[in-house]
């Protein structure tokens, strides 16, 4: 694979002083192992067998993976196992994405954390196991490299994420999204490190429930309080953001596409997002983005592997206007695009998520 980019995203906004990183996240690894073609969730006592299995770097590295892939110099910093999953992962991310991953660390006898994927009927269900990484020898730098953006995770139940406010007034842009709440409480204070980010970009699940409304574009409306950006997941709907500080509200209906697998589509999403944002696109044109790298995620196996690059998008929106399968209104959505995407090809196709790990690409 050519270790240039098809398109820089960002080439009209660089200046000379720029720091060297474009986006900066954190967050755990997990080995992902993916069924898909199943006919119905697993039942108790017997046994299923899926027509289709992937292996992919997964967790973190999805959102991280989807960022290299749209051009964006990504830096990551996370835990790795010394196993052979764990140097699976470090490869795949390091050499096969040209991701920098100087501020991770390997960890001798730690074995990497796995996720199990089982896609059925459009939806998953997963089982991981793993154990929290130890802490390293010296104490982590509390504030991360210089970088245009950092992208953070939020946690329910832990305290505030110091880096967070660092890396805001450094003048990184902050992207957060946030995870389940496993225990239902749901409690706002979880999101007070929303004082430092541009934008905060939950499901609608999530948005509601932090919110203790019943609809998703009212808890949009109502997360732009605490941000100046709220941008809303709807699923098969689309999304819905609200810019608190223009007043400006935008709408994108999600694409008709046949999903193989959702692994990983939400941390896609963001990584459009975020591309579009750095890259200072209007607002519909980012979520309209995003909704599209999201939906060619999810005709592929595995959450990161499954990442679009931009030949993938340009072949996907020439084949979109030459056939009659897309709505045409919500077509002319996109037609930002014909000044955007590349026009040339690509030597060697993207790496995809293949049932073993044991293959090594030929180089």
């Amino acid at each position: 694979m050519d270790d240039q980019p098809v398109l820089d995203p960002l080439a009209a906004v660089r200046a000379a002083d720029d720091p060297e990183t474009d986006v900066y996240l954190t967050g755990t690894v997990f080995l992902d192992i993916i069924f898909t073609g199943l006919d119905s969730a697993p039942v108790r006592g017997t046994e299923s067998w899926a027509r289709g299995m992937g292996s992919s770097p997964g967790g973190v590295a999805n959102m991280a993976t989807a960022l290299a892939r749209l051009g964006l110099r990504t830096c990551l910093a996370a835990a790795f196992g010394d196993d052979v999953y764990g140097d699976y992962c470090w490869d795949s991310l390091a050499e096969g994405e040209d991701i920098d991953l100087a501020p991770s660390r390997r960890i001798p006898g730690w074995h990497s954390p796995v996720t199990v994927s089982m896609a059925y009927e459009g939806e998953r269900t997963m089982v991981s196991h793993g154990h929290e990484a130890p802490p390293p020898e010296e104490t982590a730098p509390v504030c991360p490299p210089p970088s245009r953006a950092c992208l953070a995770s939020l946690v329910p139940g832990r305290p505030r994420q110091e880096w967070i406010g660092h890396a805001a007034r450094r003048g990184s842009r902050v992207f957060a999204d946030v995870g389940w709440d496993e225990s239902g409480r749901w409690d706002p204070a979880d999101l007070s490190d929303l004082e430092h980010c541009d934008a905060f970009l939950p499901n609608a699940a999530e948005a509601m429930a932090y919110t203790r409304t019943d609809c998703p574009r009212a808890a949009a409306r109502k997360l732009a309080e605490l941000v100046p950006l709220a941008v809303v997941t709807l699923g098969p709907e689309g999304a819905y953001a609200v810019d608190s500080g223009s007043g400006q509200c935008a709408e994108v209906p999600a694409l008709d596409v046949e999903a193989l697998d959702p692994t990983g589509a939400g941390d896609v999403f963001v990584a459009g997002f975020v591309t579009g944002s750095l890259a200072g696109w209007p607002l519909a044109d980012r979520l309209a983005f995003a909704c599209l790298t999201a939906a060619l995620s999810v005709q592929e196996f595995g959450g990161s592997l499954s990442a679009p690059g931009w030949i993938e998008i340009a072949a996907w929106w020439q084949h979109a206007k030459a056939y009659d399968d897309q709505d045409r209104t919500a077509l002319r959505r996109y037609a930002f695009l014909d000044d955007l995407l590349p026009t040339g090809t690509r030597r060697w196709p993207l790496r995809r998520a293949v049932p073993t790990i044991g293959f090594r690409p030929y180089r």
